[in-house]
């Protein structure tokens, strides 16, 4: 059926007609104002099925002439207000008249409406699907963008992910327009913990994948803007499951000029642990609080106040582990007894506040000052002794045993590693609309202040014999040692412009902007001009163009200023790429129902690059090297109601990055992120007689990632195998507006309870590698995998 849909939506793409029937005509006219009835001038007024637009003018006046279809849909817009969608149904004979109320986008509405908006050129996530999609890693807003289109991840216990060929640190993301961080010494999923996005405060999620505005920052791949809710009256909300447990409540005063919400959550993996091969006494508690606080001055003033507090404590008493990997040809089998032990703690804290100010309905002007600290410590002690054993295998598989010991040895890993990082911003922007024209700029200045001690060594013996073997004393497999002081300033500022152009035969809006951003780390400047063309003609289907082109220069963050070793390299190298996108979207519909195919083609020029090895989700970056390299790659997506009333999409992407890395000689290699194909696919259901039954299924079958042999360099390589999973969850809906009428659940507005099973398959899907030795100088590659299957039973309420 999926494929039948597919070839259906590109004939269709490529079919499309360029007329449509003449029709009688009549008006439609109205007045659009705001909550004090203040007339809104330029406000942007389409007719979704004809392309029909126009703009207010100063008395908030708008006319249209439109074709005398019985039922149409119009989308009005606003740089300062939010969009609003209005269906309106037409009689024959006489003209329609409107009267609209826009609100401004800090007066955020009860529920998230999903709108085809044609100005924007990224993602738009429906905040309910956050409330059913099967998650057993750290963070549920990260996990449904790894089933979108060019996004990788192959670590269901990470929150992080590469777009489009790049690394964890070229992504972007945003909360209320305050940039966050990652933490710099998170060496593996299990340690992570929860992310900083809170989805029972989320209002909206977008998400670009490349090629976005100047606006934005820096990066080299992508941008995740998420926003938090402005509550106007009373919410609650509570969850419990084998994992953890969450809460949330919020309220507004009577009068709207104050209000608040805040967020408790609580999460151990233990649970989820206890399936990988090593074995122990996990005790992972991720904890954290986050608060909000509005307060409205007047109709043009308002202040808001947001602060997080997270906690993160990693405790791990390793035991032993046993691990068969290979073919049943060639079987082998790795045993390890530990002793010893690992605390880290990862703690961070922000605070900001916001002052907004609308001095008309066509400007919004905004001061954003925030404060960011992270304080992370690494403490490890561990002792394992390994035996490597070549395998019989019975036939069929049933039974194996040892039949020959191919290795043993003893490895030492010891860390003391201590970082703290402080991060002042101030930003000051403002957006305009003049007409069709709509201007937005900004200006700031970032302060990093970062004191790391890095103390980390492993000591490696097989068969009694230190590895590297010396005759005069006794060596280290690696040793990194340094304290390092950076005062770090960052000077950046932006403007940017879009044009919408209407004409006989369709309309074009034209995006550009400028950014600048001073690093006086090196005195240096970087401009990174960037543009989009989209164009929506007038034709009978809804289709949509754009082509995209930018430059995108990434500052270092301190993890890209460091080498292997562990100090500071001398050779701080900014990344450069020219991004390049030509997209088309195309809404249809099927079995009477409303579907979106989107397809981008795309080509990244990547002037400058850092090389790096990546183990788990820890990058260690070869700071005094440089590399050109590029990436290239299709994306599709189609999404829409599979089943009646639910959402649905299936992604799927193709890829190839290579770079050439200066002065080695050496031509193209792929990049650690080379994943030549990606299929992902959110799917939702009920029973259809009784829809209080959901399911929710996640499933995801991505391409295999190359691995590089230690010691051996690009020279030698190999491939990890796909990743394959299946996340399903169950849920039955036990309160609903129907059932809440009487009794005690009259209090809630909602309750369900859900079964989630992770893995369905119980696949080993492998993260990394761990390399073993022998004094012959043989290495092995004993994957370390990922969780097995899992069940999760959960309670959800909402007040």
């Amino acid at each position: 059926m999926l494929h039948t849909i597919y070839k259906s939506v590109i004939l269709f793409v490529l079919l499309i007609p360029f007329d449509s029937i003449a029709q009688n005509t009549l008006k439609i006219t109205g007045r659009v104002v705001d909550i004090n009835n203040n007339p809104i001038n330029g406000a942007h007024i389409r007719i979704i099925e004809t392309k029909l637009a126009t703009s207010t003018n100063s008395k908030g006046q708008f006319s249209l002439s439109v074709s005398s279809k019985k039922n149409l849909n119009i989308l009005i817009t606003h740089v300062s207000y939010q969009d609003s969608l209005i269906p309106i149904h037409l009689n024959d004979s006489n003209p329609k008249k409107l009267n609209i109320t826009l609100f401004l986008k800090d007066q955020e509405m009860d529920e998230i409406k999903v709108k085809h908006n044609f100005r924007e050129k990224s993602i738009t996530i429906d905040a309910k699907h956050f409330d059913q999609f099967p998650v057993s890693g750290s963070g549920v807003v990260e996990q449904v963008i790894k089933t979108l289109p060019g996004v990788s991840s192959n670590n269901e216990l990470s929150s992080q992910y590469s777009v489009r060929g790049g690394n964890f640190d070229e992504n972007l993301v945003y909360i209320n327009e305050i940039e966050i961080y990652r933490p710099n010494l998170i060496r593996s999923g299990q340690q992570e913990g929860l992310s900083i996005i809170n989805p029972d405060l989320v209002s909206s999620v977008q998400f670009s994948s490349g090629a976005y505005d100047a606006k934005y920052g820096d990066k080299l791949s992508s941008v995740l803007d998420v926003r938090y809710k402005t509550p106007t009256k009373f919410e609650a909300s509570a969850e419990l499951s084998l994992m953890g447990a969450s809460t949330h409540f919020a309220n507004a005063s009577k009068n709207g000029k104050l209000s608040y919400m805040t967020g408790i959550r609580y999460k151990t993996n233990r649970y989820l642990l206890n399936s990988l091969d090593t074995k122990g006494e996990y005790e992972p508690k991720y904890t954290d609080v986050q608060a909000m606080l509005n307060y409205k001055f007047n109709s043009s003033i308002s202040l808001h106040v947001w602060t997080n507090f997270s906690r993160n404590d990693y405790n791990f008493i390793p035991k032993n582990r046993s691990t068969s990997f290979g073919t049943i040809n060639d079987a082998l089998n790795l045993d390890i007894y530990f002793d010893g032990n690992e605390k880290d703690e990862f703690n961070s804290n922000l605070q900001a506040i916001t002052f907004k100010y609308h001095p008309n309905s066509n400007s919004f002007i905004r001061l954003i000052g925030s404060r960011y600290e992270s304080i992370e410590e690494e403490n490890y002690d561990i002792i394992g002794q390994y035996y490597l054993s070549d395998l019989f295998v019975s036939q069929g598989g049933s039974q194996s045993e040892s039949i020959e010991n191919l290795g043993i040895g003893t490895f030492i890993d010891h860390a003391r590693n201590k970082l703290n990082q402080e991060v002042y911003s101030v930003d000051f922007k403002g957006d305009h609309s003049l007409n069709n024209l709509f201007l937005q700029w900004g200006i700031g200045i970032k302060s990093e202040d970062i004191k790391d001690k890095i103390n980390e060594w492993q000591y490696q013996d097989s068969a009694g014999y230190s590895i590297p073997i010396s005759d005069s004393e006794v060596l280290l497999a690696y040793n990194r040692n340094a304290n390092n002081i950076l005062n770090l300033r960052h000077y950046r500022s932006f403007i940017q412009g879009t044009q919408i152009l209407e004409t006989n035969k369709g309309e074009i809006q034209i995006t550009a902007g400028l950014r600048y951003h001073y690093w006086d780390y090196n005195k240096k400047g970087y401009f990174s001009p960037r543009a989009s063309i989209h164009y929506l003609p007038d034709w009978k289907n809804q289709v949509k163009f754009r082509l995209s082109a930018g430059l995108y220069q990434q500052i270092p963050s301190y993890r890209e200023m460091i080498m292997i070793n562990g100090n500071i390299s001398t050779k701080i190298n900014v990344q450069k790429a020219i991004h390049y996108v030509l997209a088309q979207e195309y809404y249809f519909k099927a079995w009477d129902r409303p579907f979106k195919f989107t397809s981008e083609l795309y080509y990244k020029h990547l002037l400058s690059v850092t090389p790096y090895d990546i183990e788990n989700v820890r990058i260690r970056y070869y700071g005094n090297q440089e590399a050109k390299a590029y990436a290239a790659g299709l994306d599709l997506r189609i999404n829409g109601e599979f089943v009646a009333g639910t959402e649905s999409w299936a992604s799927l992407s193709f890829l190839k990055t290579e770079e050439d890395i200066r002065g080695d000689n050496r031509s193209f290699v792929p990049r650690p992120s080379d994943q030549r194909f990606k299929f992902s696919m959110f799917f939702q259901d009920y029973v259809p007689n009784n829809p209080s039954y959901k399911m929710h299924l996640a499933l995801t079958y991505a391409g295999k990632l190359p691995v590089w042999t230690p010691k051996q360099g690009k020279s030698s390589s190999f491939r990890m195998p796909n990743y394959r999973r299946i996340d399903l969850g169950f849920s039955k809906v036990l309160v609903d507006e129907k059932t809440r009428k009487k009794g005690l659940v009259r209090h809630f507005k909602s309750m369900w309870i859900g079964l989630e099973v992770f893995n369905v398959l119980d696949i080993n899907n492998t993260v990394s590698y761990l390399w073993i030795k022998d004094i012959s100088g043989n290495q092995y590659a004993i994957p370390n995998y990922l969780t097995g299957r899992k069940l999760n039973l959960k309670l959800s309420a909402k007040f």
